[in-house]
């Protein structure tokens, strides 16, 4: 086993032995962002030299529900509950010999582009082994993006000590009922592994509830420029 295989099988254990892992899931609409995307991204791409993906909707939509909901953002430290008022934001990177969760500082005060550039940027470094050994600490929340490998459904495993943790799997067009009507519209299932010692199951459904909410809902053109 490589250093870094040792570091993720210790840590994964360790987690798994430690907290009371719970789950749950959305599936979300992500009609208007696929459409606002498919508009932005030639110009964006153009003007920031990168491609925009969906990880910084996703994120933004994150971080409001983490300061609308704290706790989910919480650490349990002995009998103690820190609940935080901000965001450091981990991003799983997936590397050649394993995964690494690099930490987005402050990432609730960035915009849509802002985090666009923070997650392209801990990406790029990651995965030429350029991250200094401090932007991997001091993560409140993270999240982890299977979907570009095929993924539908994850119950990925508590970053500790972290209370939780979203998954986002692959976007396809599915069969819904909108209005009485049948309609093709991009769906994506966003889950939620989360410690049951901090939170209960009311507050992880309100939260990915907000999450769900934010993505179906905010018009992020302006962001964008558009």
């Amino acid at each position: 086993m490589s250093h870094i295989r040792k570091a993720i099988a210790t840590h994964m254990k360790q987690s798994l032995e430690t907290s009371a892992r719970a789950w749950n899931m959305v599936e979300v609409d992500l009609e208007h962002v696929a459409k606002l995307r498919e508009r932005a991204k030639e110009p964006f791409k153009q003007r920031e030299g990168f491609n925009l993906t969906y990880m910084p909707f996703v994120s933004r939509a994150v971080c409001e529900a983490l300061l609308t909901h704290p706790m989910v953002n919480a650490e349990l430290r002995g009998e103690e509950i820190v609940v935080r008022r901000y965001v450091n934001l981990g991003i799983a990177v997936s590397i050649d010999d394993g995964l690494i969760v690099p930490v987005i500082n402050d990432a609730d005060s960035m915009n849509l582009v802002g985090l666009a550039r923070a997650i392209n940027d801990v990406a790029l470094r990651a995965r030429a082994k350029q991250l200094k050994p401090d932007e991997v600490h001091g993560g409140t929340f993270s999240i982890t993006n299977p979907g570009p490998f095929g993924s539908i459904l994850s119950v990925p495993i508590i970053n500790q000590p972290q209370t939780a943790i979203l998954a986002f799997d692959a976007i396809e067009k599915r069969p819904v009922v909108i209005d009485d009507a049948i309609a093709i519209r991009h769906r994506v299932y966003i889950s939620l592994s989360w410690d049951h010692r901090v939170i209960d199951g009311a507050l992880a459904s309100q939260f990915l509830s907000r999450v769900k909410q934010n993505l179906e809902t905010w018009d992020f053109a302006e962001d964008l420029g558009l």
